[in-house]
């Protein structure tokens, strides 16, 4: 399956994915940059902050790593960027669960505190929100390429209707009676 068969290229929802992986890389580049601004070691766990966030080198290089990579995917688009917002999102959330257990423990390597497992929440909530976007619902319209591709087999009335509807017809759709 090809990640670009579900979303028409022109299609509106492809210039959400893009705006919102942009502007989620572009505020975890901008975190990373300050943090090789300040000059900080890669391992240094002496609380060195950064924006209200500990950090230190090896978190500001996966910072800025993360960052080119939701702005690489706001440049291709469509369901990459979608697909890519939605994992991202997911490593953010995960980041955060495995940093709060690690919180004053020595496997704390990323100097995380507890302002960056909140922030490491927030930012997967977001860019999660951003690649599900029109795309994983109960209640999507029935022009949705997504609610399309899933009921292509589907012969209920409403569906046989909605499909003619879109292949030019005019067709009403005949629900069952109760």
């Amino acid at each position: 399956m090809d990640l670009r068969d579900e979303l028409p290229v022109d299609h509106p929802l492809s210039r959400v994915y893009r705006v919102g992986a942009a502007l989620c890389g572009l505020l975890l580049l901008v975190f990373g940059c300050l943090g090789f601004a300040g000059s900080l070691s890669s391992f240094d766990t002496a609380g060195q902050r950064i924006a209200g966030m500990s950090t230190n080198g090896l978190l500001s290089t996966i910072s800025v790593v993360f960052g080119l990579l939701l702005f690489v995917a706001a440049l291709i688009g469509g369901n990459v960027a979608s697909s890519v917002n939605i994992a991202v999102g997911v490593l953010f959330v995960l980041s955060g669960f495995v940093h709060l257990f690690l919180i004053g423990r020595p496997g704390n390597i990323l100097d995380f505190g507890m302002t960056n497992v909140i922030f490491s929440f927030l930012m997967g909530l977001l860019i999660m929100t951003f690649g599900m976007y029109g795309r994983v619902s109960g209640g999507l319209p029935h022009d949705n390429p997504y609610w399309q591709r899933r009921h292509r087999g589907d012969t209920t009335p409403e569906a046989e209707a909605t499909q003619s509807v879109l292949a030019g017809g005019t067709a009403q759709p005949q629900l069952p009676r109760r």
